[in-house]
């Protein structure tokens, strides 16, 4: 994910920045922060659009899932009407259609159960990944306030 990059760039400059001897604080240039931000807030948009794509492939997914379910049952049907008209097997044929009935049905369960769980650990996944960002940026917009906060106050006592 791009802004993960950029949050990775943006903790380098951060790293590679001299620290203030003995406050064990760092000076760094407001407009590279502020346009480091900027870069990651134009990229969120990007991040929500892979979560929605994840969401319409879990529909498509699900979709797909409850097609070949139906499919499944139309030929288990099909199955058993023609098992039912030959009337020697009658009686075991009603207990097959029932039992691929019952399979059927339960595939279409695991389907949708399986689809449901890929797509919620896609979506967990993101998730973590933008609150991860997240808590990055007020990180860094924390540490900013700060340094301005004691750039202030050094000034202040310089005068």
């Amino acid at each position: 994910m791009e802004i993960l990059k950029t949050i990775d760039v943006l903790e380098d400059k951060i790293e590679r920045t001299k620290t203030i001897p003995l406050l064990n604080r760092i000076l760094i240039d407001k407009e590279e922060l502020f346009k480091a931000i900027d870069d990651i807030r134009m990229r969120l948009p990007e991040d929500l659009k892979q979560a929605r794509m994840v969401k319409d492939e879990r529909k498509q997914i699900i979709n797909n899932a409850e097609a070949e379910a139906e499919k499944i049952i139309a030929e288990a049907k099909e199955k058993a009407a023609a098992l039912v008209q030959e009337h020697e097997i009658t009686k075991a044929a009603v207990e097959q259609a029932g039992q691929i009935i019952d399979e059927a049905s339960r595939k279409a369960r695991d389907l949708r159960a399986g689809a449901n769980n890929y797509v919620t650990t896609l979506l967990t996944q993101t998730e973590e990944k933008i609150s991860r960002s997240q808590e990055i940026v007020r990180s860094a917009l924390a540490e900013m306030h700060s340094q301005s906060t004691m750039q202030i106050s050094d000034d202040s006592s310089a005068n």
